[in-house]
C-alpha cells in the first residue's frame, strides 16, 4: 500500500536524512521524500498497519531531524 503525507522540512539535505530513517524503519517497503514538493511518499510492506508504522517513521526522522514535521 502506497501513501503519500505532507511534510515539513527546512532544507534538501535534512530531507534527505528524513528519507534515510523512513526507509530504515520496519514496516516501510519504501520511501522518498520530495523535498520541493514537501512530500513523503511511503510504501507500506504488506499486512502492515500504516498508522502505527508512520508514528515510527516520524519518532526516527525526529532523531535525525528534530525540527521536522510529518502530518499523518
Amino acid at each position: 500500500m502506497k501513501k503519500t503525507y505532507a511534510i515539513e522540512v527546512d532544507c534538501a539535505n535534512c530531507a534527505n536524512k528524513m528519507e534515510a530513517a523512513a526507509q530504515k524503519t520496519p514496516g516501510v517497503k519504501d520511501a522518498t521524500v520530495n523535498f520541493m514538493a514537501l512530500k513523503m511518499h511511503v510504501d507500506f510492506e504488506e499486512g502492515q498497519d500504516p498508522k502505527s508504522v508512520m508514528q515510527q517513521v516520524r519518532a526516527n526522522c525526529k532523531k535525525v531531524e528534530d525540527d521536522c514535521e510529518i502530518y499523518i
